[in-house]
């Protein structure tokens, strides 16, 4: 078994893992019983896309996909605060 191969079976199972940890997070998201609840369960979603990202990127050799996860965590992390602003004052722009 070569450098290679150990490679891709990782990458898979991270694969893997990473899209049942989604659907937990999705089931989360529509039963939560709180507004907090699911803001917490999108901060995991845009986490675990940003690394579903990274690892097809790792699989594919391309750069693009780097800069994809990069702009998913900006994005994810500019939309929880605004999220969170929102929740605790009930408006977003002052």
């Amino acid at each position: 078994m070569t450098a290679a191969d150990v490679l891709l079976w990782s990458v898979t199972i991270a694969q893997t893992m990473l899209v049942v940890a989604m659907g937990c997070y999705t089931y989360r998201l529509i039963r939560g019983p709180r507004a907090q609840d699911r803001v917490l369960c999108l901060d995991a979603i845009y986490v675990c896309a940003m690394l579903l990202v990274l690892t097809v990127g790792i699989r594919t050799g391309s750069q693009i996909y780097f800069e994809a996860a990069l702009i998913i965590a900006v994005l994810g992390f500019v939309s929880s605060v605004a999220l969170a602003k929102f929740l605790m004052r009930g408006e977003v722009i002052e």
